[in-house]
């Protein structure tokens, strides 16, 4: 009963059954195979971009930095919640690989980035101040890190506001499939006929064993893209694993697939907790993941079951009726008898 990250997760039988036939033959080296050439067609063909430029690489660390380097100046801000993922979890990699960009952080309930909110850093910065950061580009997180999601009508009301201050969008979308197979809107009304104009598309999360893919829906900075890629040290010699993974993963729509079995039970998770006492949901989850109080001792009666899962506690010791937070999440092959078992324990020690 793992529930500590979507990370944990195995790898679908498709990726690795895809990898196996990878691995059966030799191919041309740094992405020159018809394994990354069928990934990069299949994902201009699920989002509807034909002339968008796909770049992959292993980590989402990599893909977000890469995207945002591409996008902004050494003396630009990066406009991000104050709970991005690239704010709170990448050891200041996008202010590396953009050599010194300051990340600027936007407040919004929900882990979610508001029109008034972004307005107000905007209005903060004045061009061509010379004492001041320049604005650069804003990113948006989707799922956020708190579990919840932007709608299309939330993201366009964002990029309206950026790109009426001439700046570029990102999305980070580790989780974007959780987000677009929850969600009746299609993969492009979720990203570039939303406004957004670079996404960090994620896979390692949803059962690939690690591939992210830079998608540039405006072709144009292809070129730069790839320079940074390579300098960066992220250009895989044997990319053809990369793109088994990827063109494996969207075929026939698994992505949402796996998605959906992980929302699945995230949903059955929520339901049940209508059954346990004094559980608290911090905010409404769109996906597979969720934060959520609970008393200390249904957590000490969990992890005695075996659950794993983390934790925010003060350090010190916590009384049994003292509420901790925790944060769980689903992975496409969590089971209900995983989800069930987590429930049981939680409400025996409540």
């Amino acid at each position: 009963m793992n529930f500590a990250s979507d990370n944990v997760g195995p790898a679908a039988p498709e990726i690795m059954a895809a990898l196996s036939e990878a691995n059966t033959a030799p191919h041309m080296p740094y992405g020159n195979d018809p394994f990354t050439a069928r990934a990069e067609a299949l994902v201009r063909e699920v989002f509807e971009a034909p002339d968008a430029s796909v770049h992959l690489v292993a980590t989402g660390s990599a893909a977000n930095a890469l995207a945002l380097a591409t996008l902004t100046r050494p003396w630009d801000a990066i406009f991000c919640h104050a709970d991005a993922h690239v704010e709170l979890d990448e050891c200041g990699a996008p202010e590396f690989y953009t050599s010194g960009a300051k990340l600027r952080r936007v407040p919004g309930e929900n882990a979610k980035i508001t029109p008034e909110t972004l307005r107000t850093e905007l209005d903060e910065i004045t061009p061509g101040n010379v004492h001041s950061v320049q604005r650069g580009p804003v990113t948006l997180t989707q799922l956020t890190e708190l579990g919840t999601a932007y709608s299309r009508l939330e993201i366009e009301a964002l990029t309206s506001i950026a790109r009426e201050a001439g700046l570029k969008v990102h999305l980070d979308g580790a989780r974007i499939a959780n987000a677009v197979a929850a969600a009746n809107v299609s993969p492009a009304e979720m990203t570039w006929k939303a406004g957004v104009d670079v996404l960090s598309l994620g896979g390692t999360k949803n059962g690939c064993l690690g591939v992210e893919a830079v998608v540039f829906f405006d072709p144009q900075l292809a070129w730069e893209v790839a320079l940074r890629r390579k300098r960066a040290g992220h250009l895989w010699s044997k990319s053809k694993f990369l793109g088994a993974q990827m063109a494996a993963y969207l075929e026939n729509g698994l992505w949402l697939e796996l998605a959906g079995k992980a929302n699945a039970r995230m949903a059955q998770l929520i339901d049940g907790l209508a059954a346990v006492p004094e559980a608290h949901i911090v905010a409404p989850p769109a996906g597979n993941l969720v934060f959520l109080d609970l008393p200390k001792s249904a957590h000490d009666r969990a992890f005695a079951k075996g659950a794993q899962y983390k934790l925010r506690t003060r350090g010190a010791p916590e009384p049994d009726d003292h509420l901790v937070r925790a944060r769980i999440v689903c992975d496409w092959s969590k089971t209900e008898a995983e989800i069930d078992q987590l429930l049981s324990a939680w409400r025996r020690a409540a």
